[in-house]
């Protein structure tokens, strides 16, 4: 049973356990709070505040999630008042002379990390902000300095905006927990850029991935292990097209919980996997599962809650709760609710999860399904100043007083405004790379526009100083020149730099494996306007990989 106790002023969470004591220090920040441009400053702060404890003889680590950041470790009574009064220590004075170390440490742990499958969904429906951070890369590191740190650790590391848990015999004496006094900041409210559900967007061949926000109910979580069963039957043992599936759910601070789904698939057998799941989908939010697939599940919830509540592991999910000010459930409460969750219920939840849901697809198209195509570039462009692209007249980038755009003929628009820019990646040769809270992008390099050398600082002078990220000076090789008068034109498509032969087609004079025609040669589903054309040989309207087609020959040169 949970026991909730208070310790110099911060809310604590105590399990009785056996074995070493397993203790952990929250607080309510994550990566969801921070600018893209200062994105990586909460990462930053907690590898800064674990520098000083040094090596131990315990195991202990800290954790930056979407909404939480929180140090841990596992040992005795005496090592659990070292390392939290050690924590808490740091905090109030952060090892500055560490800094640049430290960001190159982050730089690495994420080279080495790599990408979540499920990074291109946050992405897709939160763009560059919230709880889309998490697709990106901790870009802002490079412009974060002492008084950046200083000001975040007054804001949420704070005795107000802070949690303890304590699984163990009993609680440590000796307990300092001397943080400043603060308020509690208040989840952050997923702010989604609304596409029109169900949506989906071609990724990468060989994966599939699906994600829905749903109600934060006990059969959220049944309808995940549901799902997951019906994956695995459905794909892997009656087809044998994907050899790992999975389905999860979580909660979130705002009182809601999302549903995660993957599988993976061989590139030819992409289209069957997508078929299979569509149908999973549509089997359980029309017939619902059975009464006997629901205890199944129901019972393999409850018994690996059991086990982790005998090692403490379920009291960071319920200090998150207690931070953000969700109801707190011990195991019986958590077990009851599990056992009331019926078939109806369930397939309730499917029908309102399919509704919301966001597919990311094998490469291939899902419109045949009833998915809209999320949007793959802005819907206009700005008026202002023309800078032609060196070679090719036809992409053009606009500078006015609202934004930049970069336009290919006369339909296709990438436009980042700059009352939605979330940051502005600065090189020292005058290269730019403006981000808009949509997600969507605009490199500019004046070194590939004609003329271009005056819109720079006037694009800086729209910028707020907070938002500019300023990037060491780049090799001379990488910096992006015009096509030489004997380069011959590579992939006059544009539109299959990834899917050529070796990969190289569209960053080389080696052009063998491109078609003539982008929407016949199953080469762009991830560029394509309306995100079908290659896939179903239809090719309505203008196919958009022009735009960003040119924009990767632009950056790769």
């Amino acid at each position: 049973m949970i026991q909730r106790l208070e310790i110099d002023g911060i809310p604590a969470l105590f399990m009785p356990s056996a074995g070493p004591t397993h203790a952990g220090l929250a607080f309510r920040v994550g990566v969801a709070d921070e600018p893209l441009s200062r994105h990586g400053i909460t990462h930053l702060i907690e590898h800064l505040a674990l520098h000083s404890l040094g090596v131990a003889d315990y195991h202990y680590n800290g954790a930056t999630g979407d909404e939480i950041t929180y140090f841990h470790l596992r040992g005795s009574e005496a090592d659990v008042v070292g390392f939290l009064n050690g924590v808490c220590a740091s905090l109030r004075d952060l090892p500055m002379h560490r800094l640049a170390v430290e960001k190159e440490i982050l730089r690495t742990e994420q080279r080495g990390r790599g990408a979540s499958v499920d990074d291109p969904l946050a992405v897709e429906r939160y763009g560059a902000r919230g709880f889309g951070l998490r697709g990106y890369p901790e870009m802002g590191l490079p412009a974060i300095g002492p008084d950046d740190l200083r000001r975040w650790i007054d804001w949420y590391f704070t005795r107000g905006n802070a949690a303890l848990w304590i699984a163990g015999g009993g609680v440590p004496s000796g307990l300092r927990l001397t943080l400043p006094h603060g308020d509690r900041r208040p989840a952050p409210v997923p702010a989604p850029m609304e596409p029109a559900t169900p949506a989906y967007f071609p990724g990468p061949p060989g994966v599939l991935a699906w994600s829905a926000r749903v109600r934060r109910h006990a059969a959220s979580s049944v309808f995940a292990g549901v799902l997951q069963r019906a994956m695995f039957r459905a794909l892997r043992q009656d087809s044998g097209i994907s050899y790992t599936v999975r389905a999860e759910y979580a909660t979130r601070g705002d009182g809601t919980g999302i549903v995660l789904a993957t599988a993976d698939a061989l590139p030819e057998k992409s289209g069957a996997v997508l078929g299979g799941f569509v149908d999973v989908l549509a089997s359980l939010r029309f017939a619902g599962p059975g009464p006997a697939e629901v205890a199944a599940v129901v019972a393999q919830e409850c018994e690996r809650l059991t086990e982790a509540s005998r090692q403490g592991a379920l009291l960071t999910a319920q200090v998150l709760d207690l931070l953000t000010g969700q109801p707190v459930l011990d195991l019986p409460e958590t077990v009851t609710a599990l056992r009331a969750v019926t078939p109806e219920q369930v397939r309730a939840i499917a029908a309102e999860a399919y509704a919301d849901g966001l597919l990311m697809t094998p490469g291939r198209t899902a419109a045949w399904a009833g998915f809209t195509r999320t949007p793959s570039q802005s819907a206009s462009a700005v008026t202002g100043a023309v800078y032609p692209a060196a070679g090719d007249p036809d992409l053009r980038l606009f500078v006015g007083q609202e934004g930049v755009s970069l336009v290919q003929g006369e339909d296709c628009f990438l436009t980042v405004r700059f009352d939605g820019c979330a940051a502005l990646i600065a090189y020292p040769d005058g290269g730019r790379v403006l981000v808009g809270t949509d997600g969507i992008s605009v490199p500019i390099e004046p070194t590939m526009l004609e003329n271009a050398e005056a819109a720079v600082p006037y694009i800086d002078s729209r910028i707020h100083p907070d938002l500019r990220v300023d990037r060491p000076a780049r090799d001379p090789s990488s910096i992006p020149q015009p096509p030489g008068e004997d380069e011959e034109a590579c992939c006059d498509d544009d539109c299959c730099d990834s899917d050529c032969a070796g990969g190289d087609c569209c960053s080389s004079d080696d052009c063998e494996c491109c078609g003539e025609n982008c929407c016949d040669d199953d080469c762009c589903p991830s560029d394509c306007q309306d995100g079908d054309c290659c896939s179903s040989g239809a090719c309505p309207g203008k196919c958009c990989s022009g735009v960003r087609g040119r924009i990767r020959r632009l950056r790769s040169r």
